[in-house]
């Protein structure tokens, strides 16, 4: 992993666990909404990736998410709502639920008019993915 990612300009870090990003993702997919009300907070995406695969940091635990949304400038307030309420907990298991319909057993997976490419995969091999759907 640590050869592919350097391959794209991407840092990582020497990982000694896996936490679980359920959290993170509930804030990554409500960051997302927030688009359609005016607000971009897409460099959430960077700060998690950064501090799960970079620094280390458990993105499972809720101060760890607050200070990484304080970072990136997102209201905390409003992070600790969503962590709070778990808002986006069923958007996920939909995107879940959604993910398993296409096969999808591990990530990065890469869809294109349903069919699938998964694993880290050279350029040519996506390309040859569009053209073959």
């Amino acid at each position: 992993m640590k050869t592919l990612t350097e391959a794209e300009g991407l840092e990582y870090g020497k990982r000694t666990h896996t936490y679980n990003s359920r959290k993170a993702q509930e804030i990554g997919k409500w960051a997302d909404d927030q688009l359609n009300h005016g607000n971009d907070y897409q460099e959430i995406h960077m700060g998690l990736y950064r501090a799960y695969f970079v620094e280390g940091l458990n993105i499972g635990e809720d101060q760890v998410l607050l200070d990484i949304a304080s970072q990136c400038g997102l209201p905390v307030d409003e992070v600790s709502e969503v962590l709070k309420s778990r808002s986006y907990s069923e958007a996920i298991d939909k995107d879940w639920e959604k993910s398993r319909s296409y096969g999808v057993t591990g990530v990065p997976t890469f869809v294109y008019k349903g069919r699938g490419v998964v694993g880290a995969q050279p350029y040519e091999m996506l390309e040859q993915l569009v053209k073959e759907s």
